[in-house]
């Protein structure tokens, strides 16, 4: 057998490279419409949820057991936990559910407001109808309960509104609106303050809309529990600036908490292609959509030819590639002691291949420095929207799928 000499050999790799670098590349896929998004992948995508609980060790080394509490419901949204121990839930289609001793009514909550349903897809997951739903600080005296949703404007116009009812044990009544946003608004979450205002983030439209102080869009807003305008906000009386911003520079808002120790309200939001982020909310900063990201467009190329937010308030932790963040909580029981202080996040997906969505930890140290994250519940192939812990120390999920569940996460032993 002939021997090649180390020159001859050479010039073979670099024969081969030079093929590969020519010739290997696939063409991608792009979906119709124009958007510069790539088809995605389905191979992983699809998974049920198995029939029985399901165990997990952790890094941590807390066993966990992962148990439906109901596998009945239509791309659940979030849920949100009544003094009495019974769940409220948001279903995408307009629907408001309740779970009752660990059941789920079959007949939906009556004296919700009328949300537009705009299509329900399953991959990428689209983001309407009925969102977010939480209680007053104050519930036990006022029993107000507010629903963030998709307010039809015309018959083909639409915006995102936010509806306040009372709580009669079975139904909302004398609901209305308190907040109805400008016209395109979509993505939305809403959270109350230790300030005991209300705080709701915005989508960014088409353009340069999120660094516009003139509009809603890629902004959270600060709103007395009424819906009006609080007094002291940053831009109040600032000309050509909307007095409800808090802060702007945002694109897609998926998640939004009250830091239980600084009563700091944390947002995450989504990149393109990467670039998803945790921001710290401070009045009137601007955190940088468009201008800068981390991520890349989906087709390919750097949002930023310098990836990174020089000149704007920079995010705390950010993914790439992107896990579509949704969802967001401050762990702050004793089920899980290890886990005391923690984040958590929901993804939807994991570098834009979908059946890849799980459960984000987040540890920090004292100086809320990020030290480490771990991915939980991988294995279940799900798109999860939305993680609450519970008043009994445990950890509650919801999954955006067609066949959804609340999921609930306990010790296994």
């Amino acid at each position: 057998m002939r021997r090649l000499s180390v020159g001859a050999f050479a010039m073979l790799l670099a024969a081969i490279a030079g093929s590969q670098i020519g010739f290997g590349q696939q063409k991608v896929e792009m979906m119709p419409g124009g958007f510069g998004i790539p088809v995605a992948p389905r191979g992983l995508w699809g998974k049920k949820l198995p029939e029985k609980p399901v165990e997990f060790d952790t890094a941590e080394g807390q066993r966990i057991r992962v148990v439906a509490v109901t596998k009945a419901l239509s791309f659940p949204w979030t849920v949100a936990f009544l003094p009495d121990g019974n769940m409220l839930v948001t279903e995408r289609a307009g629907r408001l559910r309740i779970i009752k001793g660990g059941v789920l009514d079959p007949k939906p909550i009556a004296g919700v407001p009328a949300a537009r349903n705009i299509g329900i897809s399953g991959e990428p997951g689209a983001v309407h109808g009925f969102m977010d739903v939480i209680l007053h600080p104050q519930f036990a005296q006022n029993r107000f309960v507010y629903i963030c949703y998709t307010k039809p404007i015309d018959d083909k116009r639409q915006t995102t509104a936010i509806a306040r009812g009372k709580w009669d044990g079975s139904a909302l009544t004398e609901t209305k609106d308190v907040f109805v946003g400008d016209e395109g608004i979509g993505t939305a979450r809403i959270a109350f303050g230790r300030d005991g205002m209300l705080y709701m983030t915005t989508s960014a439209a088409a353009g340069n809309s999120s660094q516009d102080p003139n509009s809603q869009s890629g902004k959270v807003l600060r709103l007395k529990d009424d819906g009006s305008v609080p007094s002291d906000n940053p831009f109040v009386g600032k000309a050509g600036y909307k007095p409800e911003i808090y802060t702007l520079g945002h694109r897609s808002s998926l998640g939004l908490a009250m830091h239980p120790g600084t009563g700091q309200m944390w947002q995450n939001e989504n990149g393109p292609n990467g670039g998803d982020e945790i921001n710290i909310l401070k009045p009137g900063l601007n955190y940088g959509w468009p201008t800068v990201s981390y991520g890349r467009t989906y087709a390919g190329p750097w949002q930023n030819e310098r990836p990174g937010h020089a000149g704007f308030e920079p995010p705390i932790v950010y993914w790439v590639p992107a896990i579509a963040v949704s969802g967001m909580a401050f762990y702050t029981g004793d089920r899980f002691p290890k886990w005391k202080g923690d984040v958590f996040v929901g993804s939807l997906r994991t570098g834009e291949i979908p059946g890849t969505g799980h459960l984000e930890r987040i540890l920090f140290n004292e100086k809320m420095e990020e030290l480490r994250r771990e991915s939980l519940l991988v294995e279940l192939r799900q798109r999860i929207r939305d993680v609450k812990q519970g008043p009994d120390g445990l950890l509650y999920l919801t999954t955006d799928m067609e066949e959804g569940a609340v999921l609930r996460i306990e010790p296994a032993s």
